[in-house]
């Protein structure tokens, strides 16, 4: 029997349970008419398309991990707010294996909700940096090698990545600690020098 009283948002939340459950990249209409017992041509009264409803779903855990962030961060600072602020990143990313990778979507412009939901994120990873000294250009530098660093542990984790013996959880927290010592001695480094300019000879120099 059709769902009574469906709406977009009933649709991206069981979308989001549905990613979590076979992955994102295997989420289909079908799938979700399916679990929402619709017929396919129904669910695009309330979703445009597959690209959309990925759209959708990302404004969902992207405001979902700003929230665990913030939450996380609060009246912390430095060491503490910084491995606070992993534990809650690499927490949403293992609760919710399908529905983070859709975090690394770049927000919408049309969409002022997941935009203003990325914002949040980046703002709260930046205001922990702040607790460094880390400002300006610095900070946004040091805001991606937190993400990078995070991004790419987390990933491997939940994709069965690491296969070595030892312990997950202490490599977790010699990474977070080793980005902790790096943000308290952050190098001033140079722009790289560019290289597609042509090199006069010495005897022009």
């Amino acid at each position: 029997m059709p769902r009574a009283g469906l709406t977009p948002a009933i649709v991206v939340a069981e979308a989001a349970r549905l990613a979590d459950e076979v992955g994102l990249d295997r989420l289909t209409l079908a799938l979700v008419a399916q679990r929402l017992g619709v017929a396919l041509p129904s669910l695009y009264k309330h979703v445009k398309g597959l690209d959309a409803l990925h759209q959708q779903v990302s404004a969902l855990a992207t405001e979902e991990l700003a929230g665990a962030l913030a939450a996380a961060a609060v009246g912390r600072s430095g060491t503490d707010a910084v491995l606070a602020l992993a534990d809650a990143y690499r927490a949403y990313a293992r609760e919710h294996p399908g529905r983070y990778p859709a975090t690394q979507r770049v927000p919408d412009p049309n969409d002022p909700a997941h935009v203003r939901a990325g914002d949040r994120a980046v703002g709260t990873i930046v205001a922990v940096l702040a607790g460094y000294g880390l400002t300006g250009e610095d900070a946004i530098h040091a805001t991606r090698a937190l993400r990078s660093a995070l991004h790419g542990f987390v990933s491997l984790e939940t994709g069965g990545g690491f296969g070595m013996p030892q312990d997950v959880d202490r490599s977790f927290a010699q990474l977070v600690t080793a980005l902790d010592a790096a943000f308290r001695s952050w190098p001033a480094v140079d722009p790289a020098p560019d290289r597609s300019a042509p090199t006069a000879p010495p005897s022009a120099r």
